[in-house]
């Protein structure tokens, strides 16, 4: 017998078999996503179109979420109105990485909403039907987007298809909403 065989111990046999049993149960598109959340580093690119304010941030690195990049996203996601701000769940930051991670690109998300605060959530919902009571954007748990020099088209297809929560598309506006609520779309 070869050294090979005689190395491989009823642990490793079953490792490897677990290993191939589930690379072959996932679909190929979702290996990419696994990979791109198990890296060293996660970053964040944002261009706030009310303030003009940007920011690129690692916000996680080496298996921890970084307390001072995650207080300036809060910061630039704040409500712009009242200048409110909200811890922003952690969960939309990984969405959103990976959102631009299908891109390939190095062009920040340009941000029309984060955080709302309920004043400004109320006054938006008595001025548009389009703005819900409950509003994920008051858990600090939604975003409106865009991606520059990608069509929204795209960057909704993307958003759906992680099934990651709530999509909404407003083509006039110019933004598609991502949340991460309960997967659905509008």
């Amino acid at each position: 017998m070869n050294g090979f065989q005689h190395s491989l111990s009823r642990r490793g046999f079953i490792t490897l078999g677990l290993i191939t049993a589930l690379s072959s149960a996932i679909p190929f598109e979702a290996c990419g996503a696994v990979r791109k959340m198990i890296t060293p580093e996660r970053s964040l690119s944002f261009y706030s179109t009310h303030t003009g304010e940007k920011l690129r941030s690692i916000y996680w690195c080496q298996g921890r979420y970084v307390p001072g990049a995650l207080a300036d996203i809060n910061r630039i996601l704040r409500d712009h109105r009242t200048g409110d701000i909200k811890k922003i769940d952690t969960k939309l930051l990984d969405l959103l990485y990976v959102l631009h991670g299908e891109f390939g690109t190095r062009e920040p998300f340009h941000i029309i909403s984060g955080y709302r605060s309920p004043k400004t959530n109320s006054i938006l919902r008595k001025r548009s039907r389009g703005v819900a009571k409950n509003s994920m954007h008051t858990c600090g748990k939604a975003v409106d987007i865009r991606l520059p020099g990608r069509k929204l088209e795209n960057l909704l297809t993307a958003a759906v298809e992680l099934k990651k929560g709530g999509v909404g598309y407003y083509p006039e506006s110019e933004f598609i909403h991502v949340d991460v609520g309960r997967v659905r779309y509008w």
